[in-house]
This record gives C-alpha cells, structure tokens and sequence, in this order.
C-alpha cells in the first residue's frame, strides 16, 4: 500500500505504484485536465513520473508560478520542433527557462530574419493547435548518443560528453517526430501551450564565451493564460518606451561607443542628474558617520592574492603591468577600505569606523552581457565599510536597513523585497564561521521587522549578503543595495583593534551599497521615471523662452537669476515660434517651461507651464523660485 499525503494534510492511498496524473484523477477529472507536473517530496517531477513509495506530492497547475516555469521550459521545447520542421538544418543546443520567459539557442548557418520569426511562431501554433500528448522516456546512455548521432545534433553530443560517464540515462522528450533531452518536467500535452509570443533574436556563444562559434538565440514568452500574456505584452511596450538608451539619446544624457565597450561617455546633462544623486548620497554617508575615503584604482596582484579576489574572481578582473610588476584594476573597493583602517592602531573605543566611497570599478563582464548602463564594464559605487565587532553587527545592519529604506523612498521606489543570500561554492572560511554570519544577518532583520527570502549559494565568496529588490512602475524588479558581513577578508589583510582586554582582535566588516551601480541605478530611474524626473533631480529643471528677440535680454536675466539661487536652468532664445520652442522642450520632459513676453517683460513675471501642459499663468519670479524651493526634494 502506497500513502500520498496532499498539501492540505489529506491522504490517499493506493495499492501499486502510481503516477502524478494517476494522483490527480483519482481527485477529480477537473484537476486532472489542469495537471501540468508535480512535486514529490519536494522534487519536480513529470504527471507521467511513477511514485513507488509513501510519499508528499504537490500537483502542479497553470496557477502555480512553477507550472507557469515548466510551460515557459515546454515552449522551449516547442521552438525546437518548430525550427526543425522549417529548417531541417538547424542544430539545436539549450533553451533554459529565464524570467518571465526562455530562449534556445541554436546553430544555424543563415540568420533568423523577421519573416522567420513569423513563421516559426505560426509553425509552433499549428503544432499547439493538433494538442499532441509529449512522450517523456529515460533512456541509456548509450541509446540517447545513437539518437543525437542518427539526427546530426552535435551540440546535444557535446552536452552528454560533460555530463560524464556516471550519468548512464537521460530523459528524452518525444514531441511527434522531434526529440529533445532535457531533465524536465514538461507538460504533458501541448494545450497548455497556447499563451505564449515570440519575442526577438540575438546572438549568443557556445557556453558564453566570445572565442567559441557563435550561435542565434530565439527569446519567447508563455503565460497560464491570454490575460496574462497580454499583460505582459503591454509590460514590455510599456518598457520599450521607457528604455534608458532611447531616452538617454533623446535628452543628450550619455552614450556608448565601440571604442569603449562597457565604459560610459557622460554628457553635461546626464552628468547634472549623476551630481545630484551622487551629492544626496554624499549627504547620507554625512549623516550616518561615515568618513569618505578615495582609494587607487590599481594595486599589486599580491594584495587580490591575499583578499582572496584573485582565486575567487581573476576571470572578471582587468590587470596591467608596469616594470615588471603585475597590477589588478580594482573591481571592489574593500582592499583598499582595510589599507586604510590599518594606518594606525584602534581600540575597541574607536569602533564602528565607518568608510564611504564613490569608488570607480572595474569588471571583466563578457561583451555579451553588457546592457546600456545597466550593465556596464566600468561603474562608480556608492561604496562604503564598517569595521565593528561581533556585538555591533544588529545595530550596524538594523541602521543600515533604516537608511536604505529612506533613500529607495526619496527616489519614488516603494515596494522592496528583502533577500539573503547564502554561502555560495566556491567560497572562503568553514562552515562555522558561514553560521555565525549567516545568523548575524539574521538576527539583525529580525530586530528590523523584516520579512525575508533566503537565496541558497549566491551569497559574496567571503561572506552572506542582504539584498534590496525594488520594484519599479510597471512592475520589473531590481536587485540595487547590499549589506554583507564578512569575517574573512579583515584577517587575511591584517586588520586588527585592541579590545577590552589588551588583546588584539580581528575585527569584523560589514560590506554596505545602497544605490549600488551609479550607472545602474541612473539607467534604472531614467526608466522608472521614462525620462520625466521630479523637478528635484531633472539634469534641467526649467527653460525660460523669449517669444520675440524684444524679452530676450529679460529672458537671460531671469536664467541667470534662477541659476544663481542654485536651480539648472537654460534658455532657449532661438528665432523661432513659441508653440515650437514648448513643444520641443516639453519632449525633452523639462520639468517647467517659463515664457516671457511683452506682457511679463513690462510686469517682471513669467508665465509657467508644466512638461504635462499645465499653464500655471503668469507669477512673480519669487513665487515661481518659491514653488521650485518647495520641490527642492528630500
């Protein structure tokens, strides 16, 4: 007798092995018909996998985020078949699951044109539509070569190879005449397939590196069902409107050119909006003690040797050389933060010593995975390190969250998730050392209030680390500041206070970011904002306009007035209509745009409208230096 314990504590029991779908009948004909996958024990298995022992099971359907995983994985699967039908000499590769959607990559020796696109999406809708059942068999090793062999699908070759010789089966998936290998689960039937758009090609490389061959990447997205997907949809219109490199050109904030692949060229105006991030954050360290520091960007090998960097992240480090010394170019700022605690020694009085940075750093990142600048090989953190004891970790960490808190809200993000991330392989120290962190951590957002998600093995290699997730207005989410604690790299670079005893201790060290990336958190409000900044942090906060050459000495005068109390200011004293100059700076999303007249001229105002069309009337220029004093922000 075989007992099946459900989620709601129900049970069930069968007298001989029993399969997920088998399961699920026996419930009702309803729940059998949505059944996508299950989880025995916790493990995603196939509706067609057989459980042969007492056992927990979780039926999976379309309304769980994991049923939605698996039929994005099936789509996967889907373009497969799809290509190969079209295109018989294709050879496909992976196609894994990502987020809020998935791709495959495939080797094909011409390119996939739009009108491919088109056809491979109908190809898939025909096969969706037929609701053929998907086969899944584990099959031998040896059986699983001879199928890939038969069909010509080196890459599938290459994949078994690194599996190693201990992997003797392999789950083959049947989809009509094409099969792929995968360790699943998929759907059993391609009905729940339905809700799903092809979105874009890009390139891509054999195992993600630039000296391999290059390969086509499919991007696709699925959905339990229509409304979603079409929620989607809208989502990413919504997001192509507000993409950082559009705007970022429209409004002349940055570019990026081959030449520098990675590194941002910062134009007046974007450089306006990064001060003003960058001075409120200085305004932040000021106020919660930290000292500001600035580091060399270069620093011998043997110092990375001895943080621990150079066995754990030399592939995303740049070097150079200089008579006959090999140096790193920074890619983190702690190194050089512990140089500076170690001038002098501290007592335990002194502690927490606390040490900000707007540290520039530089990152190997592959060509592929650079992004505007979201993703970037050169960036500035707003960087900073507390060098506390054991006992100081809650209060440093509990603060810490308080503040970021405060900063993510000032810059209109309110809906952040908090994550801890643990103790990754590879990584220094032992185990218990990784506990004692990992608890501190712990506690610490306990003592806040928090409410957390655990993220095993993508914590830093010397230490967990606290992650802010801020979810922006139309829903994405980005991963932005950090808290780490990190009792191994203080000891391998020296540090040492004296504490109550006399004694020599290692101090513990708090790694802390809150915006994280400069470049990624400005690319992230250019597109949370689409471009429309708050008066407080627009590059340019108003444009006075002369409606004929007659105001234009008074227009200048009211430019530089305002200019002088602090405000970015320009003007626009160009021959041409009114109607256009609004026009046009009201494109560019000019927070306020000020015209003056014959009329204002005579009286000494303005009349201010707003970038959204608003005319506020004619005022005196107090009034209006007023309002912008009222918006001055946080």
């Amino acid at each position: 007798m075989i007992t099946i314990t459900l989620p709601d504590g129900s049970r069930r029991e069968f007298e001989a092995p029993v399969t997920v779908m088998q399961v699920a009948e026996s419930i009702g004909p309803g729940l059998a018909k949505a059944t996508v996958a299950g989880k025995v024990d916790g493990r995603q298995v196939d509706a067609s996998d057989i459980i042969d022992r007492d056992a927990s099971l979780q039926i999976l359907t379309p309304k769980d985020p994991e049923g939605v995983e698996i039929i994005r994985h099936s789509c996967a699967h889907l373009v497969g078949h799809a290509v190969k039908q079209l295109y018989p000499d294709a050879k496909m590769v992976i196609g894994p699951v990502i987020e809020d959607g998935f791709y495959y990559d495939i080797w094909r020796e011409q390119p996939f044109t739009p009108d491919d696109m088109v056809a491979i999406e109908q190809r898939m809708r025909e096969l969706i539509d037929t609701e053929y059942d998907v086969i899944k068999r584990m099959t031998p090793r040896d059986e699983v070569v001879a199928t890939f062999e038969a069909r010509g699908e080196d890459y599938k070759l290459r994949l078994i190879d690194d599996m190693g010789p201990e992997v003797t089966a392999m789950g083959l998936y049947h989809h009509q005449e094409y099969v792929d290998m995968c360790r699943g689960p998929h759907v059993p039937n391609t009905r729940f397939l339905k809700a799903f758009k092809l979105l874009r090609t890009s390139g891509a490389y054999w195992r993600g590196d630039a000296k391999n061959e290059q390969l086509q990447r499919i991007y696709g997205t699925a959905w339990a069902d229509a409304k979603q997907l079409k929620a989607y949809v809208l989502r990413i219109e919504e997001a192509e409107k507000r993409d950082h490199r559009r705007i970022g050109k429209q409004q002349e904030l940055f570019h990026l050119q081959e030449e520098a692949p990675g590194l941002v060229f910062w134009h007046p105006k974007g450089w306006a909006l990064w001060q003003v991030v960058e001075q409120y954050m200085r305004g932040v360290y000021r106020s919660s003690g930290y000292g500001e520091v600035r580091c060399p960007q270069i620093l011998d090998v043997s110092m990375w040797q001895k943080s621990g960097h150079w066995d754990n992240y030399k592939e995303n480090m740049f070097f150079t050389e200089s008579e006959k010394r090999t140096y790193a170019v920074k890619p983190m700022n702690c190194p050089g933060h512990v140089q500076v605690f170690n001038q002098g020694l501290h007592s335990y009085r002194d502690l927490p010593i606390r040490y900000g940075e707007f540290g520039a750093c530089h990152r190997n990142e592959p060509s592929g995975a650079l992004h505007g600048i979201l993703r970037v090989r050169g960036f500035t953190q707003d960087d900073g390190h507390v060098f506390c004891t054991e006992s100081q970790i809650e209060p440093e960490v509990t603060a810490f969250h308080a503040q970021a808190m405060k900063v993510y809200a000032d810059f209109g993000f309110t809906d952040v998730q908090v994550k801890l991330a643990l103790r990754p392989e590879p990584r220094l120290g032992d185990d218990a050392t990784w506990d004692k962190a990992e608890a501190a951590l712990r506690a610490a957002l306990s003592a806040a209030g928090v409410e957390w998600q655990e993220l095993p093995g993508e914590g830093a290699f010397y230490g967990p680390k606290v992650e802010y997730h801020l979810r922006d207005a139309i829903g994405r989410t980005w991963q932005l500041g950090t808290m780490q604690v990190d009792f191994m790299m203080p000891g391998r670079l020296g540090a040492e206070y004296v504490d109550e005893a006399s004694q020599k201790r290692t101090p513990v060290m708090l790694h802390r970011a809150i915006v994280g990336s400069m470049e990624r958190f400005i690319g992230i409000l250019i597109e949370q904002h689409a471009g429309a900044f708050p008066a407080w942090l627009a590059p340019v906060q108003a444009v006075v306009m002369n409606i004929t050459d007659a105001q234009a000495d008074w227009a200048e005068d009211i430019r530089k007035t305002l200019a002088d109390q602090g405000l970015r200011v320009e003007s626009d004293l160009r021959n041409e209509k009114i109607g256009y100059k609004i026009r046009e700076h009201t494109l560019q999303r000019v927070p306020y745009l000020l015209v003056v007249g014959d009329r204002e001229k005579e009286q000494g105002t303005v009349a201010v409208r707003t970038r959204a069309g608003e005319d506020l009337g004619s005022m005196p220029l107090a009034d209006f230096m007023a309002r912008m004093h009222a918006e001055r922000g946080p």
